[in-house]
């Protein structure tokens, strides 16, 4: 694995300290790979003050801005899946850019929008 995209729902499983996504994160820092993180979906999992889990997780993450070039192509997805959930779509987009695995806690949404524009992704689920 080079490289990965944490949804939401990693941010969120390691708030609550799931030993699984902590345990990847800590082998996918070990080996030198900083997930990636798109803005959006930071804004999805940040809901303020302190989320201590959140934040140390961050620290070994490379946050992505979204431009519009993403936005649109999300876009597209989502019309092509039949869905307005824009987050998720960001993330397929992301992974694809940069040939990247997902890590998730929703593999059926991701793999209908990724499917709907025909493509596989590698997803591990926490």
């Amino acid at each position: 694995m080079r490289t990965v995209v944490y949804d939401a729902g990693a941010l969120l499983a390691a708030e609550r300290r799931n030993p699984d996504l902590l345990a990847l994160h800590d082998e996918l820092t070990a080996a030198h790979i900083r997930p990636l993180v798109p803005v959006v979906v930071l804004a999805q999992a940040w809901r303020g003050g302190p989320q201590r889990q959140i934040s140390r997780l961050l620290k070994g993450c490379d946050i992505l801005s979204d431009d519009q070039r993403a936005g649109r192509a999300a876009g597209v997805v989502c019309k092509a899946a039949g869905t307005a959930d824009v987050v998720d779509a960001i993330v397929v987009v992301t992974a694809v850019q940069h040939h990247a695995s997902v890590v998730t806690s929703d593999p059926d949404d991701l793999t209908h929008l990724a499917s709907s524009i025909g493509v596989k992704l590698q997803l591990f689920t926490v």
